[in-house]
């Protein structure tokens, strides 16, 4: 794999995984810039694309870059190659999918804990069904008119 894909990855990783994962520094939490020295030499190398203009960075951007990298350096292996698939899903999606997706992920992050749970619950469960179950209610779902779709969606939030 490129450097630069790495690097994109772990750009996207920091915006697209929901679980917790640990600082790539202590210090960063205080609003202290993240010198290129104070990265890894691991991470350096897969930042390596922005150690030139490093410096000029915003604060948010490094921080961002930083935890990125800790978090993709940290994988296990597996966990490694879905995130490569899921990047590259996200590749082949056009700019209003990835417009749609962020926007329902914005949406999904201001909803109170409770209701956070209870959605990845849900998808756990969906998960968990064998793959002809998911494709059969992925294709009923897909039938309905946008007006029985919004009802489901009505009674499905009822239920929670």
């Amino acid at each position: 794999m490129t450097t630069r894909l790495m690097c994109v990855l772990s750009l996207m990783l920091s915006a697209l995984l929901l679980a917790a994962a640990p600082t790539a520094r202590a210090g960063q939490a205080d609003g202290a810039s993240v010198s290129w020295q104070e990265l890894s030499p691991e991470q350096q190398k897969l930042l390596a694309k922005f150690e030139s203009r490093w410096a000029d960075l915003p604060l948010a951007r490094q921080q961002s870059l930083a935890k990125g990298s800790q978090r993709w350096l940290n994988m296990p292996p597996e966990q490694r190659e879905q995130a490569k698939q899921r990047f590259q899903r996200w590749q082949s999606l056009d700019v209003e999918q990835r417009r749609e997706i962020r926007r329902m992920f914005n949406q999904f992050k201001k909803l109170p804990p409770e209701q956070q749970a209870k959605i990845r619950n849900n998808f756990r469960r969906f998960k968990d069904l064998p793959p002809e179950q998911r494709q059969q209610l992925r294709k009923q779902f897909q039938q309905l008119t946008p007006e029985q779709r919004q009802r489901l969606r009505e009674r499905l939030r009822k239920q929670q």
